[in-house]
């Protein structure tokens, strides 16, 4: 997958899980438990991603051919 879209899928990630870490500020305390568990999800999506596009952008260019 080209950085490009990779840096764009990991801010949309990152604006999930601001998104998700206010939800859970407001919620209902009833409501916690399964908000936390979508946010545990989330940051690990974008911890992976965030790792794959860093790991790319520290990879040796290989000329094709």
């Amino acid at each position: 997958m080209p950085i490009r879209l990779l840096a764009k899928e990991l801010y949309r990630l990152q604006q999930h899980v601001e998104k998700i870490q206010k939800e859970l500020e407001n919620a209902p305390l009833g409501q916690h438990e399964r908000l936390q568990e979508r946010l545990r999800s989330v940051r690990a999506e974008r911890d992976y991603l965030r790792r794959l596009l860093d790991g790319q952008k520290d990879a040796p260019v290989r000329p094709r051919g």
